[in-house]
């Protein structure tokens, strides 16, 4: 049996989470089964089994993966300019990616999920982790600019819990309300917070 690449696995595994994604969208996260994902995707069961052993573990690693995506697109941000982003600024250039590149009904679906379900939110916890951990790095720099070293990281440490809430606060208003101004929100997130 020959040997599978990294390079291969890599691929195939981006391509079932794009599928994964997809069927997600469509049918969102109850609606849509492993057996939709299989047949979204085009691959046998164990292909997709192989790599994700439960819906639960792929529905993680969509996550992850998107949030990872997030990531880059701030540290592009942060490369661009001479002084440090603002606690706002890199908020709004996550929310900004998210809504371009993500359905965020589907957060909205997970986090409604997570609170009832104890694996899910057990298998969860890592990628909204790996959030707070991009904020934190990409604000670091800001807060040690702007504050005595003992205090950078206490204000630090509190700004965190509330960039989350305003992050999840955009996702939910733009689900429920149809007048929500998401431009206007992103706009004035550089002031709400600590600039």
């Amino acid at each position: 049996m020959p040997k599978v690449s990294d390079e291969y696995r890599a691929a195939r595994r981006d391509e079932i989470l794009d599928a994964a994604l997809r069927a997600f969208t469509s049918k969102g996260l109850d609606g849509a089964s492993m057996a939709d994902i299989i047949a979204e995707s085009g691959l046998s069961a164990g292909a997709i089994y192989g790599h994700f052993p439960s819906k639960v573990e792929l529905l993680a690693a969509v996550a992850q993966r998107t949030l990872g995506q997030r990531r880059l697109e701030v540290d592009a941000r942060q490369a661009e300019g001479e002084a440090p982003l603002t606690p706002g600024e890199v908020l709004a250039t996550v929310l900004r990616g998210m809504r371009a590149h993500f359905d965020t009904r589907l957060l909205v679906q997970l986090w409604a999920a997570a609170a009832t379900d104890t694996e899910l939110g057990d298998t969860i916890r890592g990628p909204v982790r790996s959030i707070r951990e991009t904020f934190g790095d990409a604000i670091r720099p800001w807060f040690a600019a702007n504050y005595p070293a003992d205090e950078a990281e206490v204000r630090l440490a509190r700004t965190l819990p509330i960039m989350m809430a305003l992050g999840q606060g955009f996702m939910i208003q733009r689900q429920l309300f149809d007048d929500f101004d998401e431009d206007g929100y992103l706009a004035e997130l550089p002031a709400t917070l600590p600039h």
